[in-house]
This record gives structure tokens, C-alpha cells and sequence, in this order.
């Protein structure tokens, strides 16, 4: 970006002043000659070479272009500029302080314990702001020094503040009951783990059982008779198939992304955006705002905002199965991938699937691992990698709260 400066020349015989300065080679960008002066343009050297020629003409800078109008703006707001800046850091430094901790919890002395605790890892009032992995450390050891009275805990950082979460541990402290009890199937599933603390097992490893069947009977018999009542007690786990189908309308219209995009910084003052520089906008946008600084003691901020240009277009009818089973051993049902595979593709022919997600989760671990099929699988893809068709799930357990929004933001 070269510099040019518009001149402003006054005083008798301008002219053979002009041809002077031609015949010393300085380069003359624009002549306007009037009454009484002369208007010129020139570059950064030919301004140079006429600021050192001795002369009685008046010589002024009327006007400046490029870099020279970058560093005259800069000057003459330089006051503004630095009080800027200045803002900008208090702001800055002020955001990364924290200034209050709210424990949503009603016990008292459950709040003092997650306080005392933060405070000794380095969560406290008056203190810099902690970073994603310092924090999800600073939980875990407290998980793992609470784990008698807290069940769970999570902390978000809210402005200048951090809200902590938590869940007390649970204790089971009623006398159980002696009145003869079954332990029976909530769902229809397949047993594949069974133990009887109480009771006479009913149900065998690997068999399907209907809802209501007895899995685990107080009633004990022999040669048909029977010989003992008791509550039953112990735990089964088994396999249980969840299913929900998306179908959309037949053509329906969606706003994408063209691809091209703008981006811009923005002052925030209360709940208005202040542009710092203007930016003409497309026919059709998205806008996408970070939050670079903010604060919650003083409402100002800057943001850095992306402009994305977008169109409408039509697009055919969409259907996709979401399928979940939840299991003690994602290995233990994947050794029937192939038998599975082959039953989605029969379901995705007859129906006409677009995507069809086979979703197994341990319900131990809370982890998931799924099968995708069709031709979508562009949707699980977008955020989880497919290998083999399968998509590796870390965290995931719901599909209605996890996987369902996902495939309908990426499908």
C-alpha cells in the first residue's frame, strides 16, 4: 500500500514552479490548476524531494492516500486509540478474574465441602479464571476425594462467575422388606447377565424374555412345590432395543452455506453491536458471533463475528432410523456385526432409508459405539469417524438428547 500526498501549492507563477519540478523528475500524479494555487498528487519520494527544495511558494498537505491516510488517522486519533486499547485490557484482565462462585445445592454443608475444595485446587474469588483442562482435572479430584457424599459435579464458567453443579450420593438406608418378591422385565430385551443374591434365577444367559416375565422369583420351588418365600434380590442386565424413524416431507427447503464469507470485529455496548468498520452484507446470511472479551461488571465488549452468505435450496425426502441397544459388552454384540449389518440392510431396502444408526451402548462405561448404513452416513461422519461402518461414540448414551439432534443438524 504506497503512500501519495495531495499538495496544495500558493503563490505567483506557479507554473514555472510545476515545470521545475517535472524536470527534476518528480512524478506528478494530478495537476489542478486554479486562480490562485495549484492541487498535486504525489508519491511518498516525489514528497520527499519537494519537502527539500528551498522555495518562497506556500506548500501544504491537503489530503493523503494509503499508508500516509492509515498514519494521519492514527495520529490525530491517537488519544482515542490509546484509551482503547487500554479499555480493551482492562476489560480483558477484569473477564478473566472470577468474581463470585454459586454451588446450586441445598444443603449447606454440601456447598461448604465443594467450596473448601475449590479453593484448595485453585478455584477461588478474587482469582484468575482456571483453563478447560485445569478444571476438568480440578473435578476429577474432587470426585475422587468426595466420592462418599458426591455423586456428581460440573462447573461452567458464566461471564465472571462460576456456577457449580452438583449431585449428592444417595444413600440407601431403608430396611427392606420381607414381603416374597420377583424381580421381573421392565422391557422386552436379551438376558446376558444374571446373579441372584436372593431367589431362584429364572432366566438364562442370552435367552429373550417378554415385559413382565420373572427374571428372578422369591418364590423357590422343588418338585413343583413350593418350598421358600423371599424378597429376591440381585441384578440382571441385558440387551434392549430402542427405535425411532424420521421421515421428512416430501421436498422441504433449507438455507446452506455458499461457502463465501466475511469477517469482522464489533464493539458491543449493552445488547448493540457497534461495527468498527463497515462491511456491506449479503442478499442472504448467517451470522456467527465469538465473544472475544466479556464481562459481566461492565457491559462492554468486542466480538469477532463471521458473515456467511447462504441460499435456499429444495431438497427430496429424507428417512433415517435411529436404533439403540444397551448392553454390559459392546464386544459381545459387535460378534454379531455381520448378521446385524444384514438385517439393517434388509430394513433400509424395504423402507427406503437414507440412514439407518445402530447405536450400542454400554450401559457400565457410558460409552456407545454404532453401526451406519446408507447412503447418509455423511451425517454421523461429520463428527464422529467411520471405520469398518463403525462410528466410535465416547459419552454418548441417549439417543434423543445426543445422536437425534446431531444426524438433524448434519443430514
Amino acid at each position: 500500500m504506497n503512500s501519495r500526498y495531495k499538495l496544495k501549492i500558493t503563490g505567483k507563477n506557479i507554473k514555472r514552479f510545476i515545470n521545475d519540478l517535472i524536470q527534476q523528475k518528480v512524478l506528478l500524479y494530478d495537476i489542478s490548476m486554479f486562480d490562485k494555487y495549484v492541487l498535486i498528487v504525489v508519491d511518498e519520494d516525489g514528497y520527499a524531494q519537494i519537502k527539500k527544495i528551498k522555495t518562497s511558494y506556500k506548500i501544504e498537505v491537503v489530503d493523503s492516500f494509503g499508508k500516509a491516510k492509515i498514519i494521519d488517522i492514527i495520529k490525530k486519533y491517537r488519544f482515542f486509540l490509546i484509551f482503547l486499547f487500554v479499555g480493551i485490557l482492562i476489560i480483558k484482565l477484569l473477564s478473566s478474574i472470577v468474581f463470585d462462585i454459586d454451588i446450586e445445592h441445598s444443603k449447606s454443608d454440601i456447598r461448604e465441602i465443594v467450596l473448601n475444595d475449590l479453593n484448595e485446587y485453585g478455584i477461588a474469588k478474587y482469582h484468575f479464571k482456571v483453563s478447560y483442562k485445569k478444571k476438568e482435572e480440578i473435578i476429577r479430584k474432587i470426585l475422587k476425594k468426595e466420592t462418599e457424599r458426591i455423586e456428581w459435579l460440573e462447573i461452567d464458567s458464566v461471564g465472571t462467575k462460576y456456577v457449580v453443579k452438583v449431585e449428592e450420593r444417595v444413600k440407601n438406608n431403608t430396611v427392606k422388606s420381607t414381603t416374597p418378591q420377583n424381580i421381573i422385565a421392565k422391557k422386552d430385551a436379551m438376558v446376558l447377565l444374571i446373579h441372584a443374591e436372593n431367589g431362584e434365577v429364572k432366566a438364562k444367559k442370552y435367552q429373550y424374555v417378554k415385559k413382565g416375565d420373572v427374571l428372578i422369583s422369591g418364590f423357590i420351588s422343588k418338585d413343583d412345590k413350593i418350598v421358600k418365600k423371599e424378597r429376591a434380590e440381585g441384578y440382571v442386565f441385558g440387551e434392549v432395543w430402542y427405535q425411532v424413524q424420521i421421515e421428512l416431507p416430501k421436498v422441504y427447503k433449507e438455507e446452506l452455506k455458499t461457502g463465501k464469507k466475511k469477517n469482522r470485529l464489533e464493539l458491543y455496548f449493552f445488547d448493540k453491536n457497534i461495527f468498527l468498520f463497515n462491511l456491506k452484507r449479503y442478499n442472504n446470511y448467517k451470522i456467527s458471533r465469538h465473544k472475544l472479551i466479556e464481562n459481566k461488571i461492565f457491559p462492554v465488549g468486542l466480538s469477532y463475528s463471521t458473515i456467511y452468505e447462504t441460499k435456499k435450496i429444495e431438497k427430496e425426502d429424507i428417512k433415517y432410523v435411529i436404533a439403540q441397544v444397551n448392553t454390559v459388552s459392546i464386544p459381545d454384540v459387535l460378534k454379531r456385526k455381520a448378521k446385524i449389518e444384514q438385517e439393517i440392510n434388509k430394513e433400509i431396502l424395504a423402507k427406503g432409508l437414507s440412514l439407518f444408526v445402530f447405536v450400542i451402548t454400554d450401559i457400565v462405561n457410558s460409552n456407545s459405539e454404532a453401526i451406519v448404513l446408507g447412503d447418509r452416513t455423511d451425517a454421523i461422519s461429520k463428527t464422529y469417524e467411520i471405520k469398518d461402518n463403525i462410528a466410535v461414540m465416547p459419552g454418548v448414551v441417549s439417543r434423543k438428547k445426543q445422536i437425534l439432534p446431531l444426524v438433524e443438524k448434519n443430514i
